[in-house]
């Protein structure tokens, strides 16, 4: 997921699409961009623990999941969720008594489940002893039970640790309207919203996100039986995000991307760059 890339199946030149598909709509915030890259982007050198997989289908986000659709390519079943050989993988160390992961790095958590899956309660505990040994590290999770959190935090909690970051999804107003409230009054020290896939129009002017979310990201769905994702959604999450002073990063255009009514199919290996050459990317301003 994270890391595909994507191209543009019209014969037509990377600049023309660039114009046609993709123009700069407002650079009034462009002076923010440069400077947020690196937020806005997969942070290179960072590492991925997925240390249970499978998981079971939610909400109309999971539809067309790709672990599911990965994992029936391999023939299987990705609701059977089992603990990963990587399960410990955070506090493995050298030969020298040295982490593996080396300190101050990015670990993206989960990305083949969901961390607070109720399959996993009994993995859990061991799980946050790991995030709390490796407190030199910066753990990131996305959930779409964050209506679970709190029967799944560990006691010594407290309003969040200072070096996890848990990212809600919503893919659609319902649950946007379902998930905000809740994932706003949680205690958690680093929050950062997913309108991935993003599904249709979300308004997020009700939460006064600039209050408490960090970051806000959109992109489309992918796979062959991808819903489209309209540019006009995009661009209203980017300006309530300006608005709001909230970090925005526009991830991936999806499969079947919708600019001026016009539907255009977008091959996996542009679906990213495609997103970043629109240079809607902002960041909140200090």
């Amino acid at each position: 997921m994270i890391y595909a890339y994507i191209c543009y199946v019209q014969k037509i030149s990377i600049s023309k699409i660039k114009n046609q598909i993709l123009p700069i709509e407002n650079i009034m915030a462009k002076q923010f961009v440069i400077e947020e890259m690196i937020a806005n982007a997969i942070e290179p050198r960072s590492k991925m623990w997925n240390l249970w997989h499978g998981c079971h289908k939610l909400s109309a986000g999971c539809a067309h999941c790709y672990v599911y659709r990965g994992d029936s390519k391999r023939g299987i079943d990705s609701a059977t969720i089992t603990k990963t050989k990587s399960f410990d993988a955070p506090v493995q160390k050298k030969r020298d008594g040295t982490y593996k992961i080396p300190a101050g790095s990015l670990v993206y958590t989960c990305f083949t489940s969901d961390f607070f899956l109720e399959d996993a309660d009994p993995w859990r505990p061991q799980a946050w002893d790991m995030i709390r040994e490796r407190s030199d590290l910066r753990f990131l999770m996305i959930t779409k039970r964050i209506d679970r959190l709190g029967a799944c935090l560990p006691d010594d909690w407290g309003d969040g640790w200072d070096h996890v970051t848990i990212c809600c999804t919503v893919e659609n107003q319902d649950r946007a309207d379902y998930r905000l409230p809740i994932f706003r009054a949680a205690p958690i020290k680093h929050k950062r919203i997913i309108c991935e896939p993003l599904l249709e129009r979300i308004d997020l002017s009700p939460y006064d996100i600039g209050l408490w979310a960090e970051q806000v990201v959109a992109g489309g769905e992918s796979g062959v039986q991808a819903r489209p994702c309209d540019f006009d959604w995009v661009m209203e999450l980017r300006e309530e995000c300006v608005f709001q002073n909230v970090s925005f990063w526009f991830k991936q255009t999806g499969a079947k991307f919708i600019k001026d009514g016009q539907l255009y199919p977008i091959p996996r290996r542009l679906q990213h760059s495609q997103a970043r050459k629109a240079e809607i990317n902002s960041c909140s301003r200090q």
